[in-house]
Parts: C-alpha cells; structure tokens; sequence
C-alpha cells in the first residue's frame, strides 16, 4: 500500500504501472509492461457490430468500443474486492470492478455500457445542447451546458458527461448479458473545466484532467478482458477505433551544454541517455553537441528542454548537485538616492525619532484644518471613503493627526518623521498627471524652531551638505514668524520652524511643535557627500558667549552665518542657545545668544588670542546687520 500525493504534472504516477516505472529507473531495476494479455479468449464473430460517431475530434482525440458477450454479472472475485476496497474504492459488481481495477493498475479509465440499453447499438461523441439534462450514475438529474463533452446511445441522446461519469440509463445491472467497454483519451482542459462546472470530480475525471496515455488504450482494454475471463466473458468482434486530434509530441531538442549550465553535474550525452530511457524519454544523438528526445504519451506535462532537464536532475538526484549560487553579471545594491535616503532614516531616528505612516489621502475639512487650499489639491474621481477625495499636498496634516492622537492618550512630547509622496496639481496645463515628489516631514511635540533648527543641523551634517543658508518666509499651516526657508546650492529645498498656533489650536495641541519639511528630490540634488576631513587638535579650546540685540525681522541663521565666515578656522563650534524677548530689549526686537568655541590647530590660544578673535567677531555682527552686543 502506497499513500500517493500527485501534482499535476505526474499524470503517470496516477497508476500502479506508471509508480512501478518512475521506482524502477530511480533503483536501476528492469520494467516492462506484458506484450500482451493472456487468458482473455479469442474474439467470437459479432452479427450486428455497434457504431462510433465523433462530432468533436478536438476534445476527444482517441475513441475505442469494445463488444463483450457472455456477460454474467456477479460479485468480483475476493482478491479484486480486497484491492479495490485498500484503494477506497467500493466494490459493485465483476464487470464494473474490472473497469475500476484495469483504471488503478494502468491509469486508463474505462465505461462499461449495457448493450441492450443503447438504443440504435452505437456510441457517438458530441458537446452538449441547449437545456439537455442527463441523470447521472449517482442519481443526479444535471442539466449540460453547451461546453460539456457527452457520450451518446445510437439516437443521439446523452448517455454519460464524457471523461467525468456516466448515465443511468445504461448502467449494468443483473441482467446484462452484452456490454459495449469504452475507452477514450480526452482533452485534459476540457475535463477539468466540466468537472468544476458540476461539482462533481470522480476517480476518472481525476485521470483524464492530468491527462492519459493514449497509445495505452489497447492494452486497458485487453486487461478488462483478461480479468472478465474466468467468467466466461469473450471480447466480440473487432473493436471500433475512431481517432480525432491528439497532443502535438515532437521530439525535444537538448543541448548538453544547457544541462551542464543549469544542473553543474558535468554529464555528458552518453550519461544522459541511460538516465532518460527507463522513463520512456528516447534519447538519440544529433549532432553538435545535442541529443533528440522522444517525450512518451504518458508525460503530457513535458513539452520543452527545461523539462527534459528536470528529469535529469530527479534521476540524477539532487542530493549528487552541489549546492552552489548562481552568478550574476549584475551586482545588487542600493542606488545613491536609496543610501542616502536610508542615511536620512538612520539621522533622525538616532535623534530620537520614531517613523510615522499616514495616509494619502485626506478630506477638504483637513486641509482647511492645516491652512492649505482645498482648491490647490488633487482630487480624486473615486475615493475609496467619499469624504477622502484629495491627494495629500503636504505630510502636515498626517503627522498633525499623528500628533494629537497621542496626545489623547496620554503621550505629549513624541517625535515623529514620515518620509512619504505628496501630491500637487500638475505646474503646466499640458500635463495631465499630478506633480509627485517625495517629502521628508520631521515633527517634536513641545519643541520649537531652535530645536528643528537643530535636527537640520544634523541632517546637514549627515549629509555633508557644502552651501546651506536659511531664509526667513511665511508658508501655509507654519508659524508667521518662526518660519524660514531651507536653501542648498541656491536651490529651495524645503521649510524649517514651528507649525502654526492656529492649526494646533484646531487640532487641540496644547503645546509648541518643532517642523522640519525637506524635498528628498531637490535635497539628494545638492552637493553632498563629499567633505573633506580635518585633523582633530590636540589643544585645549575656550568658549566664549556672545548675545547679540538684533530686529525681529533678522534671521539667526544671518547671523550665525557672519559668525563662521569672519571666525575663521580658529571657530570650531558655534551653537545658539538662547532666544530671549522681554525685559531690557526693546520693542521689535529680541536678543540671541551663542556660545562660540575657538581652538588653534597649532597651539595652545593666549587670553589676548581669543580676546581678538571675540573682537572680530562683534564687529562684523554689527557692522553687516541692526545688531548690538547685550552687556
């Protein structure tokens, strides 16, 4: 007893035949299947033989009837019975059993029909028509469709759904004495899709689906006879043999070469043959390096040279491969935007950042929520939810949304980034899709613009930014005032401050938020990635801070700017730590503080080395911008 899971691609192992087969070339054990059926009896003439019609030779590519006389229908012998039973199949009577045994011993189903119960003695092979309706053996009235392939008596009506069960209307019973044994190949597809179509799957159609081995008809036959014999049943007059369109079985041509590519088990043509011949696959040689090989009937599901090479392989065993990894003339890796993109990730998130997911798509109230323009948005034609009808134009509202949910629960000061598309309407009319560019949105709850100022600094730094400045600007949904334009190589790349009272206000926020937006595109764009290093001083360094009075309007990053350029190498840090408003600094304006580090490559910097230096660098504040120097 063997326990069997065949795929679809082993028609052959659907038989004791086609398992012994595949078991004796893998053993390297001798097969061979009996030239011909002993005990079966000499064909007896028949007086009035029947007729075979075949309407559809593309769906059924081979049909033979067989008459039997002297048919006396009785239980099957014990050994039979016990076989079938073991198979789980159930046992009926010594004919049926007979055509089930040959169906589990060869793979061929068989249909034995009363004989006395074919009007007009024939058979005939046609599709179904329109509203014909046909009890099946299982006493199920099925209506056909115009699809199902049917077996028909000899007035053209429907005696069994071809290759899936027969009709009860010619089932043997106790009182047949003549039966007409059919035997046919199918077309695999169409079995299939009449199966599905009924529900009704059998042990045949589960044959005829995967797809039988025509040539072995004759033999099925004869082995039905063979097992009837000892009942005193007789095979009557020839049979008939009616052949329509079988499966195209050209010889495949394989390279030797292409097997020592794909399986690198060094074997040759003369190693080649032997594996292949026991399956039934002829191999000849023809030349340059080539061998032809026949594909038998009963492997429908070879028809290439990759095939064939698997076969090799199984036979070969693929526990005898080496196990190697295939080369490739194309090396894998990340492009430089993907690493730089990954080293943005790697920045923030090491600033204490979590990544954020929102959605792309938002609704008119969000929007307006956030101070952007509903009418500046892409809409959709169909929203998934109807209320979510445009395209996200900026990850503010995503990570506004971010924000106040966790603030609902408890979790005030997050830090988030999202690195995600937006989406606008397209800059020029002939476009007709959006303009879609890919964002960077960094958000901390509780800070403000000095600390976004700060994570640009690290993306900066992290990026080797050469020519940076920023620019104080009004943007939509951001501070009025605390806002400012991020510059790289005279190209804008994005937006640096606080996110709007107002759009916090709206989203019940109840503290500052810190906004740092980057244009990935435009950013990678820049020069960076290329800066160069200085060695470390082993010197000791001064700090020094300086607070300087300056107008609201001046930006800091002016003023830091001034700073580095008239410091000159001996400033090796600069960081603004303080923005004060209030007493003792006049309307309109407000103070900022820095703590400037000098240090000398070459030595140790005297108290009057740093004092000059300090003294520079309060000149060109005040001489370049509205600035005085807080006592």
């Amino acid at each position: 007893m063997l326990e069997l899971e065949v795929n679809a691609n082993r028609p052959d192992a659907m038989s004791v035949a086609g398992v012994a087969r595949d078991l004796a070339a893998r053993l390297g054990l001798a097969f061979t299947l009996p030239d011909r059926v002993t005990g079966a009896g000499q064909p007896v003439p028949l007086a009035d033989p029947v007729s075979v019609r075949l309407d559809d030779p593309e769906r059924c590519g081979r049909f033979v009837a067989q008459v039997l006389t002297g048919v006396k229908v009785g239980p099957s012998p014990a050994w039979i019975v016990q076989r079938l039973e073991r198979a789980g199949m159930r046992a009926v009577n010594n004919v049926v059993d007979a055509s089930n045994m040959v169906m589990l011993e060869l793979g061929q189903p068989t249909h034995p029909y009363d004989l006395a119960r074919l009007p007009g003695r024939g058979l005939a092979v046609r599709r179904a028509r329109p509203n014909e309706s046909l009890v099946t053996l299982d006493g199920v009235t099925r209506t056909l469709d115009v699809e199902d392939l049917v077996i028909c008596d000899g007035l053209d009506r429907p005696v069994g759904i071809a290759g899936v069960m027969g009709g009860a209307s010619s089932e043997i019973d106790a009182a047949t004495t003549e039966v007409v044994l059919e035997a046919a190949w199918f077309d695999p597809l169409s079995v299939a899709r009449t199966a599905r179509r009924h529900k009704l799957r059998s042990e045949a159609s589960a044959r005829f689906e995967k797809g039988c081995d025509w040539t072995g008809i004759d033999r099925a036959v004869a082995r039905v006879c063979d097992l009837l014999a000892p009942a005193g049943v007789l095979p009557a007059g020839p049979p008939v043999d009616v052949g329509g369109r079988l499966p195209d079985r050209t010889p495949v041509l394989l390279r030797v070469a292409r097997v020592e590519e794909l399986l690198g088990t060094g074997l040759g043509a003369d190693d080649i043959a032997p594996l292949l011949h026991p399956i039934g696959f002829t191999a000849t040689t023809s030349g340059d390096g080539c061998l032809e090989v026949a594909l038998p009937p009963w492997r429908l599901d070879s028809t290439a040279e990759i095939d064939v090479v698997e076969e090799i392989a199984r036979l070969y065993g693929y526990r005898r491969i080496p196990p190697t990894v295939p080369r490739s003339p194309v090396g894998g890796g990340l492009t430089p935007y993907q690493r730089d993109r990954r080293r943005l990730r790697q920045i923030l998130a090491g600033a204490g950042a979590d990544e954020a997911w929102s959605a792309t798509f938002l609704s008119v109230a969000d929007l307006i929520r956030c101070g952007l323009d509903p009418a500046a948005a892409v809409v959709v034609s169909n929203p998934l939810v109807a209320e979510e009808s445009r395209l996200r134009p900026s990850l503010l509202p995503g990570l506004a949304a971010s924000l106040a949910y966790n603030a609902r629960h408890r979790r005030s000061d997050v830090s988030l980034f999202e690195i995600g598309h937006t989406f606008r309407l397209p800059a020029s009319g002939d476009h007709h899709l959006p303009d879609e560019a890919e964002f960077l949105a960094y958000a901390v709850a509780g800070g403000d613009a000095t600390e976004a100022v700060t994570v640009w600094h690290l993306v900066a730094d992290g990026l080797v930014l050469d020519d940076w400045r920023l620019e104080a600007t009004t943007a939509p949904g951001l501070h009025p005032t605390r806002t400012a334009r991020v510059w790289c190589d005279d190209v804008e790349v994005g937006l640096v401050g606080e996110i709007d009272p107002e759009v916090l206000s709206a989203y019940e926020i109840d503290r500052r938020v810190a906004w740092l937006e980057l244009d990935m595109a435009r950013l990678l764009a820049a020069p960076h990635g290329a800066g160069t290093y200085r060695p470390v001083s082993r010197f000791p360094s001064s700090d020094v801070d300086l607070a300087f009075e300056v107008d609201e309007a001046t930006p800091a990053a002016e003023v830091e700017a001034t700073l580095r350029a008239r410091g000159g190498p001996l400033v090796v840090g600069l960081r603004l730590f303080d923005v004060y408003r209030g007493d003792r600094v006049a309307p309109g304006r407000r103070s900022l503080a820095w703590t400037v580090r000098f240090q000398a490559p070459d030595r140790t910097l005297t108290d009057e080395d740093v004092a000059r230096a300090r003294r520079r660098l309060v000149e060109a504040v005040e001489e370049r911008h509205p600035a005085s120097l807080r006592g």
